[in-house]
């Protein structure tokens, strides 16, 4: 079966179509944290910034919060 080891953060990654391991490795490539445990994220909101981003949203419209 083939696999594949990163070399930034050594995670194993195999599949027994070759095509799609390759598939793999390339989404894996844009999401490596490069270190395990290492904080990496296109998603990532800053701690400090807590807020919503959409004041509109924030609540219905009894003003009910729709926040958890």
């Amino acid at each position: 079966m083939p696999e594949i080891i990163c070399e930034e953060c050594g995670k194993k990654m195999f599949h027994e179509n070759a095509d799609t391991l390759k598939i793999e490795e390339n989404i894996h490539k844009k999401f490596c944290r490069k270190k395990e445990g290492q904080t990496h994220s296109y998603m990532h909101r800053d701690p400090a910034h807590m807020a919503t981003f959409d004041e509109e949203r924030f609540a219905d419209e009894k003003g009910k919060s729709l926040l958890k």
